[in-house]
């Protein structure tokens, strides 16, 4: 299971991040995830919480969003959406398409609190 590596990263990412922005807490998390980039949305959610034990992410609200597949094609020019077997333009038909997006894993937002000086946080 490769999802729990890929969390890991995630984890170390989120700290790093904790780090620099000197939040107390890490509150939500969103991670979208194309239908190609070859990670398992619900393995992923299973080994968050395994990753993120003990951290500063570890409470936090883990939101998986899914990307579309989308291609443009070089015989016409449309960009258009297409499905995981099925690379071709949605104007018209071509199979000489370039993939734009759908094999994403990307950090997208990142919520987090902040203690001050009496270690409150907010």
């Amino acid at each position: 299971m490769h999802e729990l590596s890929v969390c890991q990263a995630l984890v170390q990412q989120l700290k790093d991040i904790a780090v620099r922005e000197d939040a107390a807490r890490i509150t939500r998390v969103v991670v979208q995830i194309g239908p190609l980039s070859g990670v398992e949305a619900q393995l992923l959610r299973h080994a968050y919480p395994v990753a993120s034990a003990g951290t500063v992410a570890d409470t936090a609200e883990l939101i998986l969003e899914s990307l579309p597949i989308r291609v443009r094609c070089e015989s016409c020019g449309a960009e258009s959406d297409a499905s995981t077997n099925r690379l071709v333009c949605g104007v018209c038909g071509d199979y000489h398409t370039q993939m734009l997006s759908g094999d994403e894993l990307l950090l997208a937002q990142v919520e987090f609190e902040r203690a001050d000086e009496s270690g409150t946080v907010h």
